[in-house]
């Protein structure tokens, strides 16, 4: 992207809906083409936004979330798949860059992912959350290293973490290691209460200040009904409250447009990509300011497999190993050798 460029974004905070899933994709495609019409270049949705958040894990035990966990199973995305399709039609029907985070099932797991489709509709990322939060680990699998990438898209180097993954310096390392542009952040929102949204402020101004890149944050939000459709214990309501930060900030880590932390809206920002060097040239965190002889980041890029095959002389054999083994690292070595 070229540093004089101005890209305009737009980051969604809306409800889902809990009923049906047709009903969330169809307000995400609504929002696709509002934000579209608008002139927004790239489009950002809240954390696991299709079918919805996993916000009764967070007020009831485990004993008692049986049948909602299975309903979301139930309703989940499947990567490819017809919501994704059509995402991808909505993406390269409006021109635009979209960045959706959806409860991905793959089997017998589900997984939190964030999806970035390019303006031609390809789906260029696919990522899983590495480590669920607290609750969130009775709901879904781990992630692995191979989603830690930032993208070329029609907007810029883009890429993306969930929640408290911005929590986790060496995932947020990773991302500024590849020179991303815009950053994607997403959170549940209506959730723990004001001082998440707080807590999220805090978050993601702190990245865009030292990764010398902008972020685009998008936050859910849920009516009074909703909440009290997923618990009626009063007392249990106040955590589904607050935690709403709908924002865009700058290099500088400052806001672009005044943050949304209350109801439904589409926050609408010109970036000026040229705010990316004027950051970096005092502070470049992988660059000049960086002591990689002294502090460096070893990632492992290579997707989990539960099961990897061989191929040896007397003809095919099965082996189980995980990587990082000492069996991986010997047909590393073998590789290189040969």
């Amino acid at each position: 992207m070229s540093d004089g460029a101005t890209v305009r974004v737009a980051a969604v905070q809306i409800a889902p809906d809990l009923e049906t899933p047709t009903g969330t994709v169809g307000r995400v495609l609504a929002a696709i083409a509002e934000a579209a019409e608008k002139g927004a270049g790239l489009v950002v949705f809240p954390e696991t936004f299709v079918p919805w958040y996993p916000y009764f894990s967070f007020v009831h035990p485990p004993v008692m979330t049986g049948g909602e966990h299975v309903r979301l199973y139930q309703n989940a995305v499947t990567v490819p798949g017809p919501v994704t399709d059509a995402v991808a039609a909505a993406a390269r029907r409006h021109g635009i860059v979209v960045a959706l985070g959806v409860n991905e099932r793959d089997h017998g797991t589900l997984y939190n992912a964030q999806l970035i489709f390019d303006s031609t509709g390809d789906l260029v990322l696919k990522r899983r959350k590495i480590t669920p939060t607290f609750h969130e680990r009775m709901i879904w699998g781990q992630g692995d290293g191979s989603g830690l990438k930032v993208v070329d898209t029609a907007v810029g180097r883009v890429g993306a973490l969930a929640c408290w993954e911005h929590y986790n310096p060496l995932a947020r390392y990773a991302l500024m290691a590849q020179h991303e542009e815009i950053h994607v952040a997403q959170f549940p929102g209506s959730l723990v209460g004001p001082i998440f949204a707080d807590q999220i402020e805090v978050t993601i101004r702190h990245h865009a200040l030292e990764s010398g890149c902008f972020v685009v944050n998008a936050t859910g939000w849920l009516t009074e009904d909703q909440i009290a459709r997923i618990s009626p214990d009063e007392k249990l309501r106040k955590g589904l409250t607050g935690g709403c930060m709908t924002a865009i900030v700058s290099p500088e880590g400052k806001h672009v447009v005044p943050p949304l932390t209350q109801g439904e809206g589409i926050l609408i920002a010109d970036l000026d990509m040229g705010l990316i060097v004027k950051r970096k040239r005092m502070m470049d965190s992988v660059g000049h300011y960086a002591r990689p002889e002294l502090l460096s980041l070893n990632l492992d890029d290579r997707a989990t497999s539960v099961m990897r095959t061989v191929a040896s002389q007397d003809g095919p054999s099965f082996r189980q190993s995980e990587p990082g083994s000492q069996t991986d690292e010997a047909d590393d070595a073998n590789r290189l050798a040969g």
